[in-house]
C-alpha cells in the first residue's frame, strides 16, 4: 500500500499561490505526523505569562510577547535553540516598529523544548525545505497576544498590510477569547486582494511565501466589555541563515 504524504497538498497550494489558509484540524493533523502535541493544553496556557511590548511606536499597550530564535543545519540533523538575542526589522519591513533592536522575553525553555513546539517547527522544516532545499535555516517564534477592552481595539498587524523580510511565516491560531473580527488578508506585491479568511479555531493556520505576498490583519474588539478579551498566536518565521 503507497503511503500518502501529508504535506503534499500544502506544498502544492503554497508554490501555486504564494499563501495558504489550514483549518485547525488538519494542521493539528500535520503536526501530529511530525511529533507529539503531549503538552498542548501547558503550551497553550503558556500565553497567560507574557510580558508586554513596550516598543509600540503608535502607544499602544495591547500586545503582550515573548521571543526565541532557533536554527537547523542542512544535514537535516536537530533544531537547536540558539543564545537569546533582540528581534530586528529594518523599517523597509516594519514602518511603524522597525529600525531598532528589540529585545522581549525569552520563550520559557519547556515551553521552547517542548513537544508541541517541536511538533511545529518540524512540520515547517519538512515544508520549507521541499520549498527551498538545502538551506541552513534561521527560525524565529514568537508569542504573541492581543488584548482588547471597550475602549481600545487591539491591531494584531499595526504596521498594516506587510512582508515580515524573511522566506516563509507560519501564522498558528492558539485561542482566541471574547473576540470579533481578526480577519487575515493577503495581497500581491502590486496590492491586489488575493484573498481573505478568519482563523476562527485553535490550530488554523496562514502559511505564506514572505517574497510573493503581503498579509496584514484587522483589529480585534470584544463581544463582551465586561470581561476579558485576547487573540493569542505563535508567528514562526524562517530565512536562510546568513554566511
Amino acid at each position: 500500500m503507497t503511503r500518502t504524504d501529508p504535506l503534499a497538498d500544502l506544498f502544492h497550494v503554497l508554490s501555486r499561490d504564494g499563501f495558504a489558509h489550514v483549518s485547525g484540524l488538519r494542521m493539528q493533523a500535520l503536526f501530529e505526523a511530525n511529533g507529539a502535541l503531549s503538552d498542548w493544553a501547558e503550551f497553550a496556557a503558556s500565553w497567560n505569562d507574557l510580558g508586554l511590548d513596550i516598543y509600540m511606536a503608535d502607544g499602544g499597550r495591547y500586545r503582550r510577547r515573548r521571543f526565541a530564535v532557533f536554527a537547523t543545519a542542512a544535514d537535516g540533523g536537530p533544531i537547536l535553540r540558539g543564545p537569546h538575542q533582540p528581534h530586528y526589522q529594518s523599517r523597509d519591513y516594519n514602518a511603524l516598529n522597525g529600525g531598532i533592536e528589540r529585545w522581549f522575553a525569552p520563550i520559557a525553555e519547556k515551553v521552547g523544548a517542548g513537544p508541541s513546539m517541536q511538533a511545529i517547527l518540524a512540520t515547517c522544516r519538512s515544508l520549507f525545505d521541499r520549498l527551498a532545499s538545502g538551506r541552513v535555516w534561521h527560525i524565529e517564534t514568537h508569542q504573541f497576544r492581543i488584548e482588547a477592552r471597550a475602549d481600545m481595539a487591539g491591531l494584531p498587524t499595526p504596521e498594516g498590510m506587510h512582508r515580515d523580510g524573511v522566506d516563509y511565516v507560519l501564522v498558528l491560531l492558539i485561542r482566541r477569547e471574547n473576540v470579533r473580527s481578526g480577519v487575515t488578508s493577503i495581497h500581491d506585491l502590486a496590492g491586489k486582494a488575493l484573498g481573505s479568511f478568519t482563523l476562527a479555531e485553535p490550530f488554523a493556520a496562514a502559511l505564506v511565501d514572505d517574497h510573493r505576498v503581503m498579509h496584514g490583519v484587522t483589529s480585534v474588539e470584544p463581544e463582551d466589555p465586561s470581561r476579558p478579551a485576547f487573540r493569542d498566536v505563535l508567528v514562526v518565521t524562517f530565512r536562510a541563515a546568513e554566511g
